[in-house]
């Protein structure tokens, strides 16, 4: 008698209801119950907040907007690195009910411009300049080509002073009854994803989609008023402002700010100086913190860490077993997802083994379902088969902004949206991300999933990171190049070092041809790897040899 295999689906069951209100309502309510408890710490100007502080500084922006013309529905962008203006329009933008339009920092006059226009913004608030970036420079270069782009705001300038002085001019009242007007699944937010082909597409969440994404992480973390969270992630990305500040403020937890942008040493430091129990960063974030606590130049007291989140990219297992060992974070968790599902689908929890929280991306979130399906005819895979993983719920994005199109074809007709990424689901629920289905390499006829090997090669006592691409071979179609980075003081690795060390233990056809030791990975600001940008480069590196 034959049995059916379970299917690769979880549903997450939770005794917590979703939250209802909109982001402003909840800030208040959280401002009521712990107005005397740290909300905001900004270490580089060394300002801070109390809650009640924090929410009347929302208010008198919020009504600054309002009295600057800015209306429910209208778009209003930010592009800046961390810092607590930033917050403030978050929270502000929400309670008015207007669109927040988050603009990479990262990005140049051209990409400027097309999120100004494809948005519609009406009103942009930026930082002067940031590193290299001169965005004063750049918004006046697009302003011509923009022309619904009415008004422009610069951080820690006249214009922004300008701004807040018009709060005078619209009463308590005037803000209760636009707040009291908005509805929780009104849009509210609007992320341009970092599309690796044609232009980025614009995400658009509502309160509900990030409220409650934000607020379930942090019930999974065991978030209360105790906490103090480290976020040297962009607040541009959902990292930042979803599971950091929408989770801090859903539980009354505290924001540290710890640089405009990654600083090992910055990190660190304000973790022992604001006695932080929790950090945040991408896989690199937390190699760069291991590499200068393994100089030990400098000692940083991480006693009071007691968790964390690593995400953004895949975790390497032996890197997750250094920051639970090494920096004193046990209860750290991986969080899976992207920003078109608000982003968080599964997360491991607290209290799972050293093995799920290194090998898997944990279990499916509350509230919300996940399959892993055929990517050729979508029917649910069985357990442990690979598949595209797929998830369905409140945390599903409205749609991409004024792209019908593009969001058909990534969210079906049953609302489940198709991440792209290739996955395999256990007998327990807990997922493992594989790949990408773009990262697939096939050399052979044989199918390659490149963070196999990746995980493989970062047991090598001198590898401080790697990552393994794609590249064309006459032979084979595709054959295996790994870009390494060494750890500091080891000498380079080449392609025989690497195969000597594989030998036996991979599989002949998983073993890299070709070996490029390099400083860094071409990245995005948020720190995932852009392969697309590695194997353009490797084609040019094997092209020169």
């Amino acid at each position: 008698m034959s049995t059916t295999a379970q299917p690769s689906y979880s549903s997450g069951i939770s005794d917590t209801p979703l939250l209802g209100d909109t982001i402003a309502d909840n800030l208040r309510r959280t401002a009521e119950k712990h107005s005397g408890r740290d909300a905001l710490v900004d270490l580089p100007s060394g300002r801070r907040w109390t809650y009640a502080e924090f929410d009347a500084a929302v208010d008198e922006l919020a009504k600054a907007l309002m009295a600057a013309g800015i209306d429910k529905g209208d778009r209003v962008g930010i592009w800046s690195p961390n810092c607590p203006e930033w917050t403030l329009l978050q929270y502000a933008t929400a309670r008015i009910g207007a669109v927040l339009v988050n603009v990479n920092p990262a990005y140049r006059s051209h990409e400027l411009a097309y999120v100004v226009k494809q948005s519609g913004m009406s009103m942009l608030v930026s930082a002067t300049q940031h590193k290299t970036s001169d965005y004063r420079a750049m918004v006046e270069q697009v302003r011509p080509d923009v022309r619904g782009l009415k008004q422009v705001v610069y951080i820690g300038d006249p214009s922004w002073d300008e701004l807040l002085a018009k709060a005078s001019s619209t009463t308590d009242d005037d803000l209760a009854t636009r707040s009291a007007g908005l509805s929780a699944d009104d849009p509210i937010n609007i992320q341009y994803t970092s599309g690796t082909t044609g232009f980025p597409k614009g995400a658009t969440l509502s309160h509900h989609n990030i409220l409650n994404n934000g607020y379930f992480v942090g019930e999974l973390v065991g978030y209360t008023e105790q906490d103090r969270i480290c976020l040297p992630v962009p607040f541009y990305h959902c990292f930042g402002m979803v599971m950091g500040n929408l989770a801090a403020t859903s539980h009354g937890s505290c924001m540290v700010i710890p640089a405009p942008s990654f600083e090992p040493a910055a990190t660190l430091e304000a973790v022992a100086a604001e006695s932080c129990t929790s950090l945040y960063g991408v896989p690199t974030m937390f190699i760069a913190e291991l590499a200068l606590l393994d100089k030990g130049e400098a000692s940083y007291d991480l006693s009071t860490l007691r968790t964390g989140i690593m995400a953004g990219s895949p975790c390497p297992v032996e890197v997750m077993k250094r920051v639970i060992a090494e920096m004193n974070m046990g209860e750290v968790a991986i969080c899976y997802g992207m920003t078109e599902t608000s982003p968080v689908s599964t997360m491991t929890r607290t209290d799972d083994d050293l093995a799920r929280r290194t090998e898997t991306v944990g279990r499916v979130m509350p509230m919300l379902e996940v399959k892993v399906v055929d990517p050729a005819t979508g029917l649910t895979v069985p357990r442990g088969a690979t598949g595209e993983f797929c998830t369905r719920g409140y945390s599903v994005m409205l749609g991409y902004w004024e792209q019908p199109d593009k969001t058909a074809e990534a969210i079906d007709q049953a609302r489940w949206m198709h991440t792209g990424d290739l996955a395999t689901m256990d007998d327990d629920g807990y997922v493992a991300i594989v790949g990408r289905i773009k990262d697939l390499v096939i050399r052979g006829g044989e199918n390659i999933y490149p963070r196999e090997i990746e995980e493989f090669l970062y047991t090598h006592p001198a590898i401080a990171d790697v990552q393994v691409v794609g590249v064309p071979d006459a032979k084979y179609g595709e054959e295996l190049m790994a870009w390494i980075i060494m750890r500091s003081g080891e000498p380079p690795l080449d392609a025989d070092a690497v195969r000597k060390f594989a030998d036996g233990k991979l599989a002949h056809y998983k073993i890299p041809k070709y070996v490029h030791v390099t400083d860094a990975f071409p990245m995005t600001v948020t720190g995932k790897i852009r392969k697309v940008e590695m194997r353009e480069q490797a084609r040019e590196i094997l092209g020169n040899a």
